[in-house]
């Protein structure tokens, strides 16, 4: 119950107390001009980590992860800035529409599908900020006229270890075979076009497990997974500019 309450007070508290810009800290403002164009201002481009790991969706990003973009991110996702969602999604719905192009064509709404944070993770925040990013993201969609809804049917089948200091393969490992689609969310996810969803691409590890666990379900039609696709906020400044290059048995980018 405390847990509850303390939950209810930082998501007033992020909602009414006086604001100053996530991005740079000018006052009276939860996120000023200049860092809202830094956050959403270029429009979407694809990203690709490098290296890129085997399985990893077309992902487009809006936002290189540096200065004012990674200062929103972070006080959105870990100091509980929760009046700076509303941007955030509004910049992840940007990446979606981009996203949506390489989805399969067919009728139906987008469904916004989040990648899930850890429990641990979600416990200690006292939010779940993919989750809520996605929601503003699918609202806004829906105010332009885009058919859009969230489908949170990822989860968690073994616990993971924080990804934080891990490397590009470290990373891929811990989480190889850590996602499962929740029972019945095949049938759910049937009835739209699916793109994958987060905050942040680094690696892609997370991305491309989010991928290979809606591909592994049996009840998944093929078909419409044929051409998966994925919208992140942010991004790693290199990754806008990776191209793959085959050089022998081996992807490198240049």
């Amino acid at each position: 119950m405390r847990g509850r309450w303390r939950k209810a007070g930082r998501e007033i508290a992020g909602l009414v107390l006086p604001a100053a810009c996530g991005g740079c800290g000018s006052p009276r403002t939860v996120l000023c001009e200049e860092c809202g164009r830094a956050l959403y201002g270029a429009g979407a481009r694809r990203v690709r980590p490098c290296p890129e790991p085997p399985g990893l969706p077309v992902v487009h990003a809006v936002a290189p992860y540096e200065d004012a973009v990674r200062a929103v991110l972070l006080g959105h996702k870990e100091r509980g800035a929760l009046g700076l969602a509303g941007a955030l999604g509004g910049a992840l719905a940007v990446a979606v529409r981009a996203a949506a192009a390489r989805a399969p064509a067919g009728p139906g709404p987008l469904l916004l599908v989040p990648v899930p944070s850890a429990r641990g993770a979600v416990r200690a925040r006292g939010h779940d900020p993919g989750l809520r990013i996605a929601r503003c993201a699918a609202g806004e969609l829906r105010r332009a006229g885009v058919p859009a809804r969230v489908l949170a049917v990822l989860r968690q089948r073994r616990p993971v270890s924080d990804q934080a200091g891990l490397s590009a393969r470290e990373r891929a490992a811990n989480l190889a075979g850590a996602l499962e689609v929740s029972p019945g969310g095949a049938r759910l996810l049937a009835g739209g076009r699916a793109v994958l969803v987060d905050d942040l691409m680094t690696t892609g590890a997370s991305l491309a497990e989010a991928a290979r666990a809606l591909s592994a379900t049996s009840e998944w039609p093929v078909s419409v997974f044929a051409q998966p696709s994925a919208a992140v906020v942010a991004a790693p400044a290199l990754s806008f500019g990776n191209k793959p290059e085959r050089t022998g048995n081996l992807d490198r980018c240049r």
